[in-house]
């Protein structure tokens, strides 16, 4: 009993980390991005907006509740026609976002809780 809990306890510290501030990249143009930024208070999600008149992508943080089409023809207003993609994983608006790795994760915390509790 005392090994497993001593187990769950390092498992759960090593979770603990993912706790940090979110990273995206933020950068606009037409060329590939490596400019990172640490996301402010209240930014919880990375955004890649692909301006498809103009060829023109937007990486940047971004509050999760202003990643709508509404909100986002709000905050750029130059962009006539555009696809957009929220994520919330370190410097995941780099590339195609993958929900996979995502789900991964979520089913490997709840496997470790649940192993911890029984």
């Amino acid at each position: 009993m005392k090994r497993s809990l001593g187990i769950c306890l390092v498992i759960c510290s090593a979770l603990i980390g993912l706790g940090s501030a979110l990273q995206c990249y933020s950068c606009q143009g037409p060329t590939k991005c490596t400019t990172q930024q640490q996301c402010g208070s209240g930014e919880d999600t990375c955004l890649k907006l692909i301006d498809t008149a103009g060829g023109k992508t937007y990486r940047q943080c971004l509050k999760y509740s202003e990643c709508n089409f509404n909100s986002l023809s709000g905050k750029f207003p130059q962009v006539s026609k555009f696809t957009f993609d929220c994520c919330n994983s370190d410097l995941c608006n780099s590339a195609p976002s993958s929900t996979a790795s995502s789900v991964i994760g979520l089913l490997a915390s709840v496997a470790v809780m649940w192993w911890c509790i029984h």
